[in-house]
């Protein structure tokens, strides 16, 4: 038996992909008084989205048709297998320079590796992972950071390019303007199930390994202008930060949500991460859920890692899962 077969890397891990992120209530307090980051006099370039509204990457205009954006992302084992955990990080990475429209230019691996614990067998592997969906992409990986971790983690620094004009961005959405979401959740779960019990789930793998690249061109096709990606903040959370930082509110059809095999069953057998119930708790006051029960909820907050993109406005092959609406009571109604 290999060292890949015998090792279940999720076992190093406190917490899984990107349910480990900082709280969303948490970090906007650590970022509260930054304002909008910082922003020099460069002839070569002007900041267009920055810390603002927390947008998923930051873009600088180079020229009237170039800008250049930048994005990292990294986290603990999701899965066990170290291959489908290095493409999974790799695929979230290239998600934010999907949901602003960009096309991803060039990676730096961000690796931090239990040396002595771990055998760099694996961590081999999982770089494998992340270089096989770089190329897929069509994505420049050259070298990176790597430490000595007590947790294992990946990720990558991704550059890409966008069109200025053409920017997706998440404080742009306009009332009357349907909401689509290009794969299912309930990723959450199953991780969560994964982790605690090692049972394998390809519907999740395959979801987190899909590039959103082909729906960030059908939503550019379209005239869209507004979209995020659905992470560690859940459904509910990334509509509600779009939804306020466009003014608007958000409601959601929770029927009409797309959801993946066995993630009822898993939410239902209590595998829910302490990301998913802290998504839902920052999300409760600003929310009127009063349609849905909890355990719908909780499921419309699971925290995603890889997931889709979340885009106001209609494109072929995504569900429409809601609209936008002038600003009500409340910045997200679930009905």
């Amino acid at each position: 038996m290999t060292p890949r077969e015998r090792i279940r890397l999720t076992q190093y891990a406190h917490g899984g992909g990107c349910a480990c992120k900082i709280p969303p209530g948490e970090l906007e307090d650590v970022l509260q008084g930054l304002g909008r980051g910082v922003r020099v006099r460069d002839p070569a370039g002007e900041l267009l989205v920055g810390l603002d509204d927390g947008d998923d990457a930051t873009v600088v205009g180079l020229s009237e048709d170039l800008a250049v954006l930048a994005t990292t992302d990294f986290f603990p084992p999701v899965v066990d297998d170290p291959y489908d955990w290095g493409r999974i990080a790799a695929t979230n990475a290239l998600s934010d320079v999907y949901a602003t429209g960009g096309r991803p230019l060039m990676a730096l691996n961000l690796l931090g590796w239990p040396r002595g614990v771990l055998p760099f067998e694996l961590a081999r592997e999982v770089l494998r992972g992340g270089l096989a969906v770089a190329a897929e992409a069509g994505c420049h990986v050259a070298g990176g950071h790597s430490v000595d971790d007590p947790e294992p983690k990946y990720g990558m620094a991704v550059t890409g390019l966008v069109d200025p004009d053409r920017v997706l961005r998440n404080d742009a959405g306009k009332p009357g303007v349907p909401l689509s979401l290009t794969k299912p959740i309930g990723i959450g779960v199953l991780n969560s199930r994964h982790k605690a019990t090692g049972e394998v789930f390809p519907q999740a793998v395959r979801a987190m390994t899909q590039l959103n690249r082909e729906p960030a061109a059908a939503a550019l096709a379209a005239g869209v202008v507004c979209a995020t990606d659905v992470t560690g903040f859940g459904l509910l959370g990334h509509a509600f930060k779009l939804a306020r930082a466009s003014g608007v509110t958000a409601l959601i059809d929770s029927a009409a949500v797309p959801c993946l095999d066995g993630a009822r069953q898993a939410l239902r057998d209590g595998y829910v991460s302490g990301g998913t119930q802290r998504n839902l708790e920052w999300v409760r006051p600003h929310s009127d859920l009063s349609a849905v029960t909890e355990e719908e909820a909780l499921l419309l907050a699971d925290a995603q890692t890889s997931g889709g993109l979340l885009v106001a406005g209609e494109i072929p092959g995504a569900p429409v899962v809601g609209e936008l609406v002038p600003r009500g009571e409340h910045v997200l109604v679930v009905r």
